[in-house]
């Protein structure tokens, strides 16, 4: 199941790998040479010693000009540790493959798109040592897909566009496009494209939109993995409901309770804290005994 936007924006590419390389050629304008095979590999970049590093998808492309693994970072803000990380990746990486890195980054934000494209050098002025230049894909590049024929050509595209542009007045169009497009696909891959969509919506009226539309796709909607987005929905419907009877019984609730409350995705759990909620005189006591 994925729990959330960074992790749906990088294993869509684990999902469909050869996406990655037409966003390069299309989106980038990267030269990248055509794929003749693509295949995921382990992403610990850990050493002997007790320091765990991990890249978010790591996938491997072998074309007529020779092997290159690419590296996908999933990047919600602007984080000055990547200075460090991104060129340790792809030096452990190089050292360990003896090929070629190419790091991605992809974002839903424009402001972070604009700071992963800076590029990252080491060294003294006048001199880099080390120098990294990531490829960045967010919503000022990935082409924005609100036409049914356009998505049905490419959906995992589609997909891609939708997660990265799933909010304000395009969003409508983009989800509708996307829906059509989903049922000219295999229900089991649909299934999990939709997981990633829903993982990226951002804005609740987008989401909501989305749901009723996959609702409305009642032979997709009965999958196994379309019933666990649903249960989502579900707890999250009852978290709200948690935290507003606090607020109309006037009942402070502390940031810690309600993230705790947000976090929550057992139906059961939700639904004590709910009657707990309806006699308490202090958001604490939702955990009661806990």
């Amino acid at each position: 199941m994925v729990g959330s936007s960074h992790e749906a924006l990088h294993r869509i590419f684990q999902k469909d790998p050869a996406l990655l390389t037409r966003a390069l050629q299309r989106v980038l304008h990267i030269p990248f040479p055509e794929p003749k095979e693509i295949a995921a590999l382990n992403v610990d970049l850990t050493e002997i010693e007790p320091v765990e590093r991990r890249v978010d998808t790591l996938l491997r492309a072998e074309t007529e000009e020779g092997t290159y693994l690419l590296v996908v970072e999933s990047q919600g803000k602007a984080d000055d540790r990547k200075r460090g990380s991104w060129p340790y990746y792809l030096s452990y990486l190089y050292e360990k493959y003896r090929c070629e890195p190419v790091l991605i980054v992809i974002t839903q934000s424009s402001a972070t798109a604009k700071w992963a494209s800076r590029p990252i050098r080491l060294g003294f002025p006048g001199w880099d040592s080390l120098t990294v230049r990531p490829l960045v894909l967010g919503p000022d590049n990935v082409p924005v897909i609100a036409d049914e024929r356009q998505a049905e050509r490419d959906v995992p595209l589609a997909v891609l566009s939708a997660m990265t542009h799933g909010r304000g007045p395009q969003a409508p169009a983009i989800l509708e496009s996307l829906a059509a497009a989903l049922r000219t696909i295999d229900p089991d891959s649909a299934a999990v494209f939709v997981q990633f969509v829903d993982s990226c919506l951002a804005d609740p009226q987008a989401k909501q939109m989305w749901r009723d539309l996959m609702t409305a796709i009642q032979y997709f909607w009965r999958h196994p993995l379309a019933e666990q987005v649903r249960a989502e929905g579900r707890a999250e419907g009852k978290a709200e409901m948690i935290i507003q009877i606090l607020e109309w019984r006037d009942i402070p609730v502390p940031d810690t309770v309600r993230e705790r409350v947000n976090a929550c995705t057992d139906l059961d759990q939700l639904e004590v804290w709910a009657q707990r909620a309806v006699h308490a005189t202090d958001a604490a006591e939702l955990f009661a005994a806990e």
